[in-house]
């Protein structure tokens, strides 16, 4: 497509990066992409989308809520903040075409959790093993923030896929918003006796209950890592963890 011509959105009903089987976590992603609950965020997503920066003027962007991603029997889950405006926004996968993803996708690589380092666009090839990517917010927000109501209104979704998955045994919560929507969801279930939220900090883990363990990392943000904040040693060191902590699950 020209760069001289609109920035378009894709239409009502588009195919998204298929899990592996059919089973009720589809249903839920098609869901996910359908909804419109929370009116500031779609007048935003679709907002950017007819008004990009220069350097992605003329794609096509998704301009919906993003799915989550992932393998359908995997035991570590993962809750992400919400996409990025000109990231999962315009590409319509998570953690895909922002800085904050490249962290990610290599980070999982090396701790085998994926098959290629890197996540481009839908369709390149891409496979997570043993990992689900979720978030606390399906749609991206106005600055990066989110409102209280907006992550009440998408909480559900986090909520029927941890009740479709009884075999997770590790949530790991980027950012201390995702870090506490992962304890509130597991508390909302049943999931774990703790009354009170864990503190939160890089590092942090915590035993939900005997078979379920929540871990912490700071998110892997430009504001965090651009001033030294993570590091890559420091983000690669909880995968590793994950890994040691499956490697002795039930």
């Amino acid at each position: 497509m020209s760069s001289s011509k609109c920035n378009a959105i894709h239409p009502q009903r588009v195919p998204v990066d298929p899990l592996r089987d059919e089973d009720e976590l589809t249903v839920i992603q098609q869901e996910v992409i359908e909804c419109r609950r929370c009116p500031r965020l779609v007048e935003w997503r679709e907002g950017v989308a007819q008004n990009p920066p220069l350097r992605f003027r003329g794609e096509t962007y998704w301009a919906r809520p993003v799915p989550s991603l992932g393998d359908v029997q995997a035991r570590l889950f993962i809750i992400g903040l919400a996409p990025a405006a000109h990231g999962g926004n315009r590409t319509g996968r998570v953690f895909t075409g922002d800085r904050s993803g490249d962290w990610l996708f290599r980070a999982l690589y090396k701790g085998g959790f994926a098959n290629q380092p890197h996540s481009l666009h839908i369709g390149d090839g891409l496979e997570l093993r043993d990992a689900y990517i979720s978030a606390t917010c399906h749609c991206a927000p106005p600055q990066n923030k989110l409102l209280p109501s907006e992550i009440a209104n998408c909480r559900e979704y986090m909520l029927r896929e941890l009740r479709a998955m009884p075999q997770l045994r590790i949530l790991l919560g980027l950012g201390k918003i995702g870090f506490d929507a992962a304890f509130d969801a597991t508390r909302a279930i049943g999931l774990t006796a703790l009354k009170s939220r864990p503190k939160f900090g890089h590092g942090a883990e915590v035993a939900l209950n005997d078979n379920l363990t929540l871990l912490g990392t700071y998110h892997p943000s430009q504001q965090n890592t651009f001033t030294g904040k993570l590091i890559e040693p420091m983000f690669d060191a909880v995968f590793t963890r994950a890994r040691e902590l499956l490697a002795h699950s039930l």
